[in-house]
């Protein structure tokens, strides 16, 4: 391949090499000076509406660049059309083979393929006018090509760019302000980000985008801990950097919920630093940490400051980590509803191994091994353990020893908040009198019978306060929000019964009229069918109605309404609703029930066999198998004829209020148990059947046994989870816990 070699012209002495620029620059500067084209490479002065003069003065001028460069220099700037944009390539170039950059130099020459990697960048900074403006200066280069490989992770391209343009690693890009590092950090590119750890000065890594991030700020939210330990080793003091929004790296981690990111930057954080002034960022990262369950990072922190429980500085006054946490119920033992397996599983587990640290369970290796075989056993242990944990997991056990560590720490905050608030003066209390109150009663209506216990042991005076919203004292909230647990605590007092019993509300409304408004829709979501919801409703107003004073039952409200009468008013859908689902369940029922004695009284009729013509038995009626199958279908029989009674008795009930209580539930679960075991005895109606007319054949007989079990099965899976709540809710023991110990320090004798 022949190379046109262009021979240097009467515009300069000599053509530009790697060695001349100084003077090269100075001769073509006169040059565009005469010929009136150094405007081109200034960009002023240019004022001439005719865009094709503009256009050829331009080609002048880059001509001039041109012809005036030496082979290789040529072929560096070749594909630029812009005067501008080729002198200052020219002068990047240079640069670089000043003696302040010549280890970058070597790095950048040392392959051929720099030079096309060049030409690709000048392409992309002429793409646009905003990209020639931005990467026409001798320092930054065409940004937008950094921001790509930043974003990528392309460290070899980010290297190969610095190495021509080193002070782009400070420079804010486009469109949010930040750097490479920036870039880098959100993208979670670990490799990129340590690299340019290395490259960048203290200083630079305090620089901070459009919002007041820094790196380590926009590093926290991406959870990669290796990358904030490389930063922070570097320069201590990002983690004090405060974003736009006033929030710490510290504190990003927590909200996007990065415990491994949180537990290291809370380590590293300086904790005077949390607590200085006003005490904002401490009492800010202790909200969001309890806010994102990290409970062991609050408990830690907490119980180093516990003034920040309830803080009085301005900037959160309406909010704080003891209301955050009665805004929690979740994390209380009182909102768990674990099968009684889970509980026995629940209550094995030891307190001693939930105040570890380390969430997984721990594997001890000697310490004595070499350590060829050492490292050996770590990796075999390393992978039991993994399979441990995930075997736990699968079982349902990690689940439940996390949600213990959780009650756990729970509990320790809720105790620190509360001695921490016992232990204030008067004018203390006082300042702190308006979180703990609405923190209070938050939690009477979340339900959280442990934080309404300890706050009332710290402060006995909020027994009998009253919330803002409705004037509503401890129970009446509980009755209104259907909180049982809550207002099972009216049975654990032994004095002053009377006195809750006879408060009224703002509206008027008494503890019955309360009980007599409809659930709120929460709580109705949480039971199975409109007629067990409307039998909740009818339980709890059964209940408050026993322990009203007869006397006040007729007590009217402000709307001049009786208890009674708003019964009736505020559930007449739900006792439509109610009866609609009874009547559909009793009439799919109903069928099924109809169909299985159609089967069952002809099957007695047409035995397997058949009978003996001189005397009308059964062939067979001497068998055992025999036996079995005459047995079952007179049970299925019987058990299905009950059930289709008791279906239509539902069918055909009055549908009261009353009714919802005890008659239709009892009716329901008759009939269902009775289909149950119908179904259950027609199949083993069938297996015996069978079993006579295959005379023992079991390779035939066993398939289809397991097949019989089928339905059985899927009709316990189905039904009966529904037949044993309608059970527990008609029989069992009640959502009220009427055996109460005591436990307020005002029912004391």
């Amino acid at each position: 391949m022949t190379t046109t070699k262009i021979s240097p012209s009467s515009i300069v002495v000599e053509v530009l090499r790697d060695d001349n620029y100084d003077d090269w620059s100075a001769c073509m500067k006169s040059y565009m000076l005469a010929q009136d084209l150094w405007d081109f490479i200034e960009h002023t002065g240019l004022q001439e509406a005719d865009y094709k003069a503009l256009r050829r003065k331009n080609a002048a001028a880059l001509h001039a660049i041109q012809v005036s460069c030496a082979p290789h220099m040529l072929s560096k700037i070749r594909s630029i059309t812009s005067a501008k944009v080729a002198w200052d390539s020219l002068a990047n170039l240079q640069q670089q083979h000043s003696p302040s950059h010549t280890e970058q130099s070597d790095e950048a020459e040392s392959s051929e393929d720099d030079e096309s990697q060049g030409s690709e960048q000048s392409d992309e900074a002429e793409s646009s006018e905003d990209d020639e403006s931005q990467g026409s200066g001798a320092v930054n280069g065409p940004l937008q090509t950094l921001y790509k490989y930043a974003h990528n992770g392309d460290w070899d391209a980010i290297k190969t760019y610095l190495s021509r343009y080193p002070n782009a690693r400070k420079a804010k890009l486009k469109p949010y302000g930040g750097t490479a590092l920036h870039v880098a950090a959100f993208s979670g590119h670990l490799r990129v980000v340590e690299e340019l750890v290395k490259l960048m000065s203290v200083e630079e890594l305090e620089i901070q985008d459009d919002q007041g991030h820094t790196a380590l700020s926009i590093a926290a939210p991406v959870g990669i801990r290796k990358m904030a330990e490389c930063l922070v080793s570097k320069n201590e003091n990002l983690v004090t950097f405060v974003n736009a929004q006033k929030k710490i790296p510290l504190v990003e981690a927590c909200l996007s919920n990065c415990k491994d990111m949180a537990l290291y930057l809370y380590s590293v954080t300086p904790p005077e630093f949390l607590c200085q002034g006003n005490g904002h960022h401490g009492s800010y990262f202790l909200k969001c940490a309890i806010s994102a369950q990290m409970l062991d990072i609050a408990f830690d922190f907490l119980h180093r400051c516990p003034r920040f429980a309830t803080p009085t500085d301005e900037l959160v006054l309406k909010s704080n980590a003891l209301i955050r946490l009665s805004d929690m119920p979740e994390i209380f033992p009182s909102a768990s509803r674990l099968a009684f397996w889970q509980q026995w599983i629940y209550s094995c587990i030891p307190m001693q191994s939930i105040v570890t640290t380390d969430d997984n369970f721990r594997i001890n290796i000697p310490d004595q091994s070499p350590s060829e075989s050492k490292n050996i056993i770590l990796q075999v242990s390393s992978k039991l353990r993994g399979f441990a944990i995930n075997l736990l997991a699968f079982l349902g056990i990690k689940q439940i020893y996390d949600l213990k560590k959780i009650h756990f720490y729970s509990d320790k905050i809720l105790r620190c908040m509360c001695e921490y608030i016992s232990n204030l003066d008067y004018e203390q209390y006082n300042k702190a009198d308006v979180h703990v109150h609405g923190a209070f009663h938050n939690a009477v209506k979340n339900g959280m019978v442990e934080f309404i216990i300890e706050v009332i042991k710290a402060c006995p005076q909020l027994m009998i306060s009253v919330d803002d919203e409705y004037s509503r004292n401890l129970f009446m909230s509980s009755i209104a929000n259907r909180q049982e647990k809550v207002f099972s605590l009216f049975y654990g007092l032994e004095a002053g019964r009377a006195l809750f019993v006879s408060h009224g509300d703002s509206s008027g409304n008494t503890m019955l009229h309360l009980a007599a408004k409809l659930s709120p829709p929460s709580q109705l979501a949480r039971i199975s069918g409109a007629a067990l919801q409307m039998q909740r409703e009818l339980q709890w107003y059964k209940e408050v109605e026993s322990i009203v004073d007869p006397r006040r039952e007729d007590y009217r409200n402000k709307d001049y309404q009786t208890a009674r009468e708003l019964f009736t008013s505020d559930h007449k859908d739900l006792l439509v609703k109610g009866e609609k689902w009874m009547k559909r369940a009793a009439t799919s029922c109903t069928v099924v029930g109809a169909l299985i004695i159609t089967i069952m009284f002809t099957a007695a009729f047409t035995v397997p066999g058949g009978n003996v013509q001189e005397t009308g038995y059964p062939v067979f009626k001497d068998k055992k198998s025999f036996t079995v199958f005459i047995v079952a279908d007179a049970v299925s029989l019987f058990s299905s004829s009950t059930s289709v009674l008791m279906f239509l008795g539902i069918l055909t009930s009055r549908y009261a209020e009353e009714d919802f209580l005890k008659s239709l539930p009892t009716k329901l679960i008759i009939g269902l148990s009775m289909l149950f075991f119908s179904i259950a005895a027609m199949m083993v109606t069938f297996c015996a059947a069978l079993i006579i007319m295959l005379d023992g054949r079991l390779q035939v007989i066993i398939p289809i046994v397991l097949l019989a079990s089928i339905p059985v099965t899927l009709f316990m899976w189905l039904q009966f989870p529904l037949l044993v709540e309608i059970f527990v809710s008609t029989y069992g023991p009640g959502i009220f816990n009427r055996k109460m110990k005591r436990w307020s320090k005002s029912s004391t004798d």
